[in-house]
């Protein structure tokens, strides 16, 4: 289209898309253009606004590598990844909420027993993870596989931390005939998501911090159930009202210091004491 005008200009675009086969595509592209379109035209961007707008995200571009996802970084500072996250949540009422898969996983981590221990030579206080995998009526779910990840001592995740083993503090674990999990490791800490990129710019830019509340990643899949991710909270963290990336869920913020009675110290007679317990069961959605 030759004539141009600031009042057809959006339309042209979208008839340049008419053509688009994969119809779910289509349909993203279109709303996609037209509230791009729209926000610069509210906003009255300028050239230069523009421009720094494309270089930012160059600079998110650059500063990804297999290690690191900035674009997915931006996502969460910006609110997004929750947004798709509880869009998409469990829909059954007594299913357990999902929250932020975060950038950190990484698959295939090594198969821990029920009750393995990831403490190793880690330092920082010991804590007992513990609970089961139930369906949504309360039964046990044996063999579901759950997938934990969490930060060391320093605040970083093996996986950005060439000083760590690739797999510590990460286990794969399959839940027992009574839907049993249970594992020893040490308290995951606060810790401040990147800052040295767009991401932390962006943050800087509007006033607010980094910080994460500590937390537990876990991944749960069972078959005939729908995959759970999710995380546990410290509850008495403090930055739980303040997440960074907006992953905290009210029922997921849990106490990290109860103290175990007899018959835990007796169980966890191979964890050092003194440690802290954390009670949680998992209940998943089914398929459908």
């Amino acid at each position: 289209m030759k004539d141009l005008t600031l009042e057809n200009v959006t339309d042209a675009v979208l008839h340049s898309i008419e053509g688009t086969e994969d119809a779910r595509l289509k349909e993203l592209l279109t709303i996609f253009i037209r509230k791009a379109h729209e926000a610069v035209r509210e906003s009255g961007l300028t050239h230069a606004e523009w421009l720094q707008l494309t270089e930012f995200l160059r600079r998110a571009g650059d500063i990804s590598s297999d290690q690191r996802n900035e674009f997915i970084l931006l996502s969460d500072v910006l609110g997004i990844s929750s947004l798709v996250d509880l869009m998409n949540a469990a829909q059954a009422p007594d299913a357990t909420v999902s929250s932020l898969l975060g950038p950190f996983y990484t698959p295939d981590a090594p198969l821990l027993p029920v009750g393995g221990d990831l403490i190793g030579d880690n330092d920082g206080d010991r804590i007992v993870f513990q609970g089961r995998v139930l369906s949504a009526a309360g039964d046990p779910i044996e063999g579901a596989t759950l997938e934990f990840w969490q930060n060391a001592a320093n605040g970083l995740y093996s996986n950005v931390d060439p000083d760590q083993d690739d797999n510590n503090l990460r286990c794969r674990m399959r839940s027992d005939k009574d839907g049993n999990y249970r594992l020893s490791t040490v308290m995951p800490i606060p810790y401040e998501v990147p800052d040295d990129g767009p991401g932390g710019a962006y943050v800087r830019a509007t006033g607010r911090h980094c910080w994460r509340p500590a937390h537990l990643h876990v991944l749960v899949h069972a078959e005939g159930y729908k995959d759970l991710v999710s995380e546990l909270f410290n509850a008495d963290d403090a930055y739980i009202e303040e997440d960074a990336v907006f992953g905290v869920r009210g029922v997921l913020a849990v106490p990290f210091d109860r103290a175990p009675n007899a018959e835990e110290k007796a169980r966890y007679a191979n964890v050092a004491e003194p440690f802290n317990m954390v009670d949680f069961d998992f209940v998943l959605q089914p398929e459908g």
